[in-house]
C-alpha cells in the first residue's frame, strides 16, 4: 500500500452508498507501520471547484469525472483497503498535497 493509492471500500462508515473510492493520504511511515488504520480522502462525482478538491477521472481509473474531497478525511482500517483501483501520478500527488494543506489550513 502506498500514499496516493485508490481503493474501493465496501460499505464505508457513515456513507449511504454500498461502495465508495478512497485515496490513501497518510504519510508512508504510518502506512508501513503496524498501525491498523490510515487516513483516506473520499472520492465523489460531485465537484465544486474548491481548492480542497482534486479533479480525477479515467486516467486514475474512474468511469466518471470525479474529485477527491480533502475536507472529508476519514480513518479507515487497512484490512478494508483490498479492492485496488489505481495510483495517483506524481502530479496528482502534488495537487493532493496542496488540497490537503488548504483543507487543513496549513498554507
Amino acid at each position: 500500500m502506498k500514499r496516493g493509492a485508490i481503493y474501493r471500500v465496501r460499505r464505508p462508515p457513515g456513507d449511504p452508498k454500498p461502495a465508495r473510492c478512497f485515496v490513501v493520504v497518510s504519510r508512508q511511515a504510518l502506512i508501513d507501520s503496524e498501525y491498523a488504520t490510515v487516513v483516506c480522502a473520499p472520492v465523489f462525482t460531485a465537484r465544486h471547484g474548491l481548492p480542497s478538491q482534486v479533479p480525477v477521472g479515467a486516467s486514475e481509473g474512474f468511469k466518471h469525472a470525479s474529485a477527491i474531497h480533502c475536507d472529508g478525511l476519514l480513518s479507515i482500517e487497512k484490512a478494508r483497503l483490498t479492492d485496488f483501483v489505481g495510483q495517483l501520478t506524481q502530479q496528482k500527488l502534488q495537487e493532493l498535497n496542496k488540497a490537503l494543506a488548504c483543507a487543513l489550513d496549513l498554507a
